[in-house]
C-alpha cells in the first residue's frame, strides 16, 4: 500500500483502538489529510471522543484502508505548527463539507494527532 498516499486519495479512513491489550477492537469512521507526508487526524468530539480517548491511552492502533490493516502509532501534536498544517489540509481536502467547520473549533484543535505507520 502507498503510504501516505492512499490516505491522501480517501475521503475517510477506519480507525481501529482499544481500551486496553484484552478489550476489543473497535473501528470508527474518520477523517485523515496528508501534509507534506505526514498523516494528521483530530477528533470531532474533543476529548470526549471514545477513538481519541482509547488512541491517547495507548497509541498504538491501525488504519483500516483499502481493505488492508496498517499499523499505527499515534503521536500528539498539539502544537501550532501542525495544527495549522492540519487546518490547511482539512480545507483543501473538506473545503466542500458542510461538517467542515466542526473539526476547525478552538476546543478540539488540541486533539490533532499524527499517525506513524510502525
Amino acid at each position: 500500500m502507498d503510504w501516505p498516499g492512499a490516505v491522501a486519495a480517501t475521503e475517510e479512513i477506519e480507525i481501529q483502538t482499544s481500551r486496553g491489550q484484552d478489550a476489543p477492537a473497535r473501528r470508527t469512521t474518520i477523517w485523515a489529510v496528508v501534509d507534506d507526508g505526514e498523516v494528521y487526524v483530530r477528533s470531532v468530539r474533543g476529548d470526549s471522543g471514545r477513538w481519541y480517548r482509547e488512541i491517547v491511552a495507548d497509541p498504538e492502533a491501525a488504519v483500516l484502508l483499502d481493505g488492508e490493516s496498517v499499523p499505527v502509532r499515534a503521536v500528539p501534536t498539539p502544537d501550532a505548527g501542525s495544527v495549522d498544517r492540519m487546518n490547511a489540509a482539512l480545507r483543501h481536502k473538506y473545503g466542500d463539507s458542510s461538517e467542515l467547520g466542526s473539526m476547525l473549533r478552538d476546543d478540539v484543535l488540541h486533539t490533532t494527532l499524527r499517525l506513524e505507520r510502525r
